[in-house]
């Protein structure tokens, strides 16, 4: 059966989980009575709740056209650059991209990170202006655009002779004209036949696979995904996996081959060159590994996996509240959910403290850390997690740090605020023009450290009309000393329950983070100060009753301000070095590293002795 790999791509809520969907339910793949749920490739309750693709998916559809049954194997990508550590390793998977591009919206910078990595590795673009049916829809400027941004990529002249086609993907219809409202995806299924070429493999050779994706199976260990490269591979086949470098990591079996039907996996008995398969047998191969026969002591090219360039503790949960909301609380089963997650997650690198009691977690940025945190809270877990730091590195000519180019579109008008903020972070401005509709497009270089907390500042700022994007650049020469937060925090001096009376005096001192009734602990922080240094204050205290009325005849009621509330990843930018986060499954608490203020003090002095 000919066979065609295809990749889509599409920026957040562009659309591209309901197409697929809809190219499900027109191929056959869904029975006409079954059951599916809304956006069938976002399977975390993250990726729906975000409505971002976080981990790259595999799925496979039949179409029968004009030209016979085709099989059609399409990957989900990941959009956000936190992720992009597998994008280029998945596109290695696919002959043609399908980029989908919402037809009010335009391209937007998310999907230049993955559209950029597809025309440097050769790929052909069919370009599908999506939600044509918007009432806001500008299709041909739309079109111009996404035409801009490939001369921009540097795309060829054949990858700029892209074909287009117009679709709703809700509605399930597709044509090459702007005023197509009805029909079917038949025009999309065609495009993929024609104008995707068939996987350019060698059948006769030896086997070679090149593992993408990383999964795990309580029954089947290690599951391996990728495109067999070259020749077949037949179920228990002996195989080893190769490194970069050509040397055996491992020999073992294929135990299990799968191939992927739907959102299946179904067995196989065997999986020939340019078929996308799933394999199971081996317990320390991994992502960009090269499986093979025997024979082979070549590796495949891979693209190496993006360093780390972040890193946060994870440790016991050890405040006065601990226990009361998770089931998950102690180390041992902290150690084991992160070195699971280790295992089928290769940006994300877990080092164990010497005291058992707490883990260093590295990877790629604050979302993907941040994911993990939220995705093991709803496990049932307690955990303490400091501030984000970045991974230096010492080379010959001193210190090193990463860097990060930013991409920010910004209405005209915030324009000078945006630059003035980025130079305080230490970036430099790499360019600036003008991105039509009274917006401008400014790229900077910045270290990664001057980012940490920058996100929600900068929605402020722009009034949550802007959007930036990050990408890891390079490592480069130390900065020196950034500003952090100018404010301190208050502190409570005890334990028990947040006061109205107490609350409406500390108002004047600055920014409440607690309610009335709020249950809080000493230590725990409870606001921001308005002034640079920590406050301890009492936030229970009560009024005292007297027998003496108020002259008004009744006391005055107290209003207060609604207090702030982080969010998770707001906490985790918000915090210093001697703070934790407190992270529970229904709450999200600030703290001082050290509880009692003798320690603070203590441990104060011996970091400004250090």
């Amino acid at each position: 059966m000919p066979l065609r790999n295809v990749a889509i791509i599409a920026h957040v809520d562009h659309g591209k989980t309901t197409l697929v969907d809809q190219l499900f339910r027109q191929s056959g793949t869904f029975r006409e009575n079954q059951r599916v749920d809304e956006r069938a490739m976002d399977s975390g309750d993250l990726e729906r709740e975000r409505g971002i693709t976080i981990l790259a998916k595999c799925t496979s559809i039949e179409w029968e056209g004009a030209h016979g049954t085709t099989r059609i194997n399409i990957v989900d990508t990941p959009g956000h650059a936190d992720f992009g550590g597998e994008v280029e390793r998945i596109l290695s998977m696919v002959d043609g991209v399908i980029l989908l591009v919402d037809s009010a919206e335009g391209a937007m910078p998310q999907t230049k990170f993955v559209t950029g990595k597809a025309l440097a590795l050769g790929l052909k673009p069919i370009v599908v202006v999506n939600k044509i049916d918007r009432a806001d829809s500008r299709a041909q400027e739309v079109l111009d655009e996404v035409f801009d941004l490939f001369v921009s990529l540097d795309a060829t002249d054949e990858q700029l002779d892209f074909p287009v086609l117009f679709a709703s993907g809700r509605n399930g219809y597709a044509g090459t004209d702007a005023d197509v409202r009805e029909g079917t995806l038949a025009p999309l299924f065609e495009k993929i036949v024609e104008h995707v070429p068939a996987p350019d493999v060698d059948p006769d050779a030896a086997f070679t696979f090149l593992v993408t994706l990383l999964d795990r199976d309580n029954f089947l260990g290690r599951i391996l995904t990728g495109r067999v490269a070259s020749g077949t591979v037949k179920l228990n086949q002996p195989i080893h996996a190769l490194d970069n470098d050509g040397n055996i990591v491992e020999t073992g079996r294929a135990s299990k081959l799968m191939s992927f039907r739907g959102l299946d996996r179904v067995p196989v008995e065997e999986a020939k060159a340019g078929d996308i398969i799933s394999l199971a047998g081996l317990t320390v191969a991994t992502v960009a590994n090269t499986i093979a026969d025997t024979s082979v002591s070549e590796p495949l090219h891979a693209q190496p996996i993006d360093p780390p360039t972040l890193s946060m503790r994870f440790a016991v949960n050890d405040s006065p509240m601990a226990g009361r909301e998770g089931t998950k609380v102690t180390s041992r089963m902290i150690r084991d959910r992160l070195f699971r997650e280790a295992e089928s997650n290769v940006a994300i690198h877990i080092t164990e403290a010497a005291d058992k009691d707490s883990f260093e977690v590295a990877g790629r940025g604050e979302l993907q850390l941040g994911v993990l945190i939220e995705t093991m809270r709803r496990e049932g877990f307690e955990l303490g997690i400091s501030r984000p730091r970045v991974l230096f590195r010492d080379e010959g000519n001193g210190r090193e740090e990463p860097y990060e180019t930013v991409v920010i579109d910004v209405d005209d008008e915030y324009s000078g605020t945006v630059v003035e903020k980025m130079a305080t972070r230490k970036a430099e401005m790499t360019d600036m023009r003008p991105s039509g509709g009274g917006k401008t497009r400014i790229t900077f270089s910045a270290p990664s450290r001057g980012l940490i907390g920058y996100h929600g500042e900068f929605l402020s700022d722009t009034r949550g009309t802007g959007i930036m994007n990050r990408l890891f650049e390079k490592y480069g020469p130390y900065k020196g000393n950034i500003v952090g937060r100018k404010n301190g925090v208050l502190i409570s001096n005890g334990s028990g329950e947040a006061n109205a009376y107490a609350l409406g005096f500390l108002e004047e001192r600055g920014v409440l983070m607690v309610a009335p009734g709020d249950p809080l602990y000493e230590g725990m922080i409870i606001g921001e100060n308005a002034k640079t240094d920590d406050l301890e204050v009492n936030p229970m205290k009560a009024k005292q009753l007297t027998n003496f009325r108020a002259s008004g005849g009744k006391d005055d009621a107290i209003r207060l301000t609604p207090p702030k509330r982080l969010t998770l990843e707001q906490a985790i930018a918000y915090i210093d070095d001697d703070e934790l986060v407190e992270v529970t499954p229904k709450s999200i608490r600030l703290r001082k590293r050290h509880l009692d203020p003798h320690e603070r003090k203590r441990a104060s002095r011996q970091k400004d002795a250090a």
